[in-house]
């Protein structure tokens, strides 16, 4: 009796200890982490979401780029930090790619973070220059076949989406295409204006106004239904190119050790801005669906993607030491 009492004890000590310091938080400057160089849809997400958080939380909210690695190392900096909802990820699909294609991590993505949320869900889309003389999917894969190795995709890193994305498009179509990794979408783009790099299958964001303005051309989306930023894009499927049906989803997750009452408040006070009229029309200017899932909800994705993605690597045999 005397033990369970101390425990009892104990634990009540530890609860009232981690019930006042989440009371007291946030107390400092909160950092959410980018994973990619900015430009991209994570940093364009990520100043979306602080922009608008740090009046809910009293305190400012700052975006910081850690690019590199397929976005690996911006996440291993966020597991090893201190546990005290001051430092956030800013993750996305890719970490649950990573999780399979790298066979050393330096962290496990279930297991060393609390999922928070997730932001949104952005479409991925087939882009080539505009003056590449393919004007539809069938084209670009005639033009593969007819100069094997010679062509390339960028990606924003190995293990990233657009990197299977484009594994399956070679598997599907025929085709040996070159992949070239690039530390984010804003270095890929550039040299994708600059007729640089043949195609990429980024995310919607840092190319739409490209393709609006006629620089860049859409061929088609790799999700199974179409953009809504661009309706008259078709799917892979639509185009002739079946079993690709891959977009990318970004959220907020902290270390795992973070007390739940903190993961609590971030959830609630993120939903709040994500759900906001604001927040949305931002979103469709950029092409982007806002979700602002529970905690709860965006593990079990991370839990249900981890073991889809597994077995397309595992398929595709994608492989990075």
């Amino acid at each position: 009796m005397k033990h369970k009492l101390q425990a009892l004890a104990l634990a009540a000590a530890t609860f009232s200890t981690a019930s006042a310091f989440a009371q007291a938080w946030p107390n400092k400057p909160i950092s959410l982490v980018v994973p990619f160089p900015a430009g991209g849809t994570t940093d364009v997400l990520a100043r979306a979401l602080a922009d608008k958080l740090q009046h809910g939380l009293g305190q400012p909210v700052i975006v910081e780029s850690k690019p590199g690695a397929g976005a690996t190392l911006g996440a291993d900096h966020v597991a090893k930090a201190k546990p005290d909802g001051h430092t956030l990820l800013v993750g996305a699909v890719h970490h649950t790619i990573a999780s399979s294609v790298y066979k050393k991590l330096p962290y496990d993505f279930q297991k060393d973070f609390a999922p928070v949320t997730t932001i949104a869900l952005v479409p991925n889309v087939l882009t080539v220059n505009a003056g590449n003389p393919a004007k539809t999917v069938a084209e670009l894969v005639a033009q593969a076949k007819a100069q094997p190795g010679r062509l390339n995709y960028g990606s924003n890193g190995n293990g990233t989406a657009q990197h299977l994305i484009g594994t399956q498009f070679e598997n599907l179509t025929g085709t040996e295409i070159a992949h070239i990794p690039y530390k984010g979408s804003g270095p890929l783009v550039t040299d994708l204006l600059g007729n640089q790099v043949t195609m990429s299958f980024d995310t919607v964001t840092p190319v739409l106004q490209h393709i609006r303005s006629g620089k860049l051309r859409a061929l088609a989306v790799t999700t199974g239904k179409r953009a809504a930023a661009l309706p008259e894009v078709p799917t892979l499927e639509e185009a002739g190119v079946k079993g690709i049906d891959i977009g990318t989803w970004f959220g907020v997750l902290a270390p795992a050790a973070t007390p739940k009452e903190i993961v609590a408040k971030l959830n609630a006070e993120m939903v709040k801005v994500i759900q906001s009229a604001e927040f949305r029309k931002r979103m469709d200017e950029i092409g982007a669906e806002p979700i602002g899932s529970s905690s709860e909800q965006m593990a079990a994705q991370i839990r249900s993607e981890t073991d889809k993605f597994a077995k397309l690597v595992k398929d595709a045999k994608v492989t990075i030491d």
